[in-house]
């Protein structure tokens, strides 16, 4: 028996999945009535809506006015094999991976596109690579935030100004929670499920004038799927970026996307976002400082993310257990959680070492942090007796 009590008051929004993640405060369906639904979106009207979804991306990530934007297929995956498809083979190509999507991206690159000239700078999960050793006389391909170890690059300034090869960069669980600094970055890829706790299926491109000249000075010796086009006679189709989609979107989605995008214009914009999130955060590190027998997986707070905040067991009794007697352990915990409608979804990523994953993105609210965890001390409690008890 758990000596701790049930805890008296849940999390308003119980809600804190990585992706999708949880909708906007306030969010219902209800909102969403002037989503262009039967309708073309090569319409005049569903063309507006496509190149406001863009302009206000531009708006409230602050995206230089000589960077296009466009709205692709296929989530963050669709954007970055995109980019990859399309741009790689020009040079050499440092791919920086320590967690499961970059490593994916990396086995995409090797055996998927076979190229030769790759070296591979990785780390374990809950640690960065020697940003240090990226050569940026090549093409360099990173994650900006590492969704499933919890560990991110503090900043760009390790990426060269003077760079002579691409950087390509997979922020899906970056964008509206860190500052990216969009001038050392070349391609910058995302999807609506994160930050702003969008709808899946749809991704986001944003490249540099670096990258447009690129994509029309380099033709790729592999050919290229129609969804990952972006040029015609060797010429960018500019049209993408101003909102004539490669398929056909959701409107309905894209409806969802304007609701968060306009919420975040009146929470405060970037700055508010990054805010509410490191706020989150921060809850969460005040009570792992405070409790035995949880601990980040990520150790060093300067490169540790303030959005997917990836956890472990420090208790020595289950620390001590086999991988996959910990994951059992997690899992039970998990389901405890569940059932009690206090936490859904926080389990760590399937890949990555047993532990929780607590999305602390902009559109949860710190209260629910603060009650969470609570209701984490309970159900490890309850857990860790009746593995006493086995």
């Amino acid at each position: 028996m758990t000596d701790l009590p049930v805890p008296a008051v849940r999390p308003a929004n119980p809600h804190f999945s990585s992706g999708p993640c949880p909708k906007i405060p306030g969010w219902s369906a209800d909102r969403l009535s002037r989503a262009l639904t039967g309708r073309s979106h090569r319409s005049k009207e569903g063309k507006a809506r496509l190149k406001r979804a863009i302009d206000l991306t531009r708006d409230v990530l602050r995206v230089p006015d000589d960077h296009l934007i466009a709205i692709v297929p296929a989530s963050d995956t669709g954007a970055v094999e995109l980019a990859l498809w399309s741009m790689l083979g020009a040079r050499g190509i440092d791919m920086l991976a320590w967690e499961s999507f970059g490593r994916g991206w990396v086995s995409d690159v090797i055996k998927q596109l076979r190229l030769e000239d790759v070296r591979i700078l990785q780390s374990d999960y809950g640690s960065l690579p020697d940003l240090g050793e990226a050569d940026f006389a090549r093409d360099v391909v990173f994650t900006w935030n590492g969704t499933t170890s919890g560990a991110r690059v503090p900043n760009a300034d390790w990426i060269a100004a003077d760079r002579e090869g691409l950087t390509i960069c997979d922020a899906t669980s970056a964008v509206f929670a860190q500052a990216l600094d969009w001038y050392k970055l070349d391609v910058v890829t995302y999807s609506w499920q994160k930050v702003l706790g969008g709808e899946a299926a749809h991704g986001m491109l944003v490249l540099s004038p670096r990258a447009v000249e690129r994509l029309e000075t380099y033709e790729p010796a592999w050919p290229l799927p129609k969804i990952f086009r972006l040029t015609k006679n060797g010429e960018l189709n500019r049209a993408i970026f101003d909102g004539a989609t490669i398929n056909t979107p959701s409107m309905l989605c894209v409806e969802d996307y304007l609701l968060a995008l306009e919420w975040a214009q009146a929470t405060g914009g970037l700055d508010a976002l990054i805010a509410r999130a490191d706020a989150n955060a921060a809850i969460v590190d005040a009570w792992v400082e405070n409790t035995a027998w949880i601990a980040h997986l990520t150790a060093d707070p300067k490169v540790r993310s303030n959005t997917s905040v990836c956890l472990q067991f420090a208790d020595r009794d289950v620390a001590s257990l086999s991988l996959d007697a910990q994951r059992s352990f997690a899992k039970t915990l998990v389901g405890k959680l569940e059932a009690a409608g206090a936490a859904y979804d926080i389990g760590a990523y399937r890949d990555a070492p047993p532990g929780l994953r607590i999305w602390c993105g902009a559109t949860v609210e710190a209260g629910d942090v603060a009650c969470l965890t609570d209701w984490l001390d309970w159900a490890f409690d309850a857990c860790r007796a009746d593995l006493a008890a086995a």
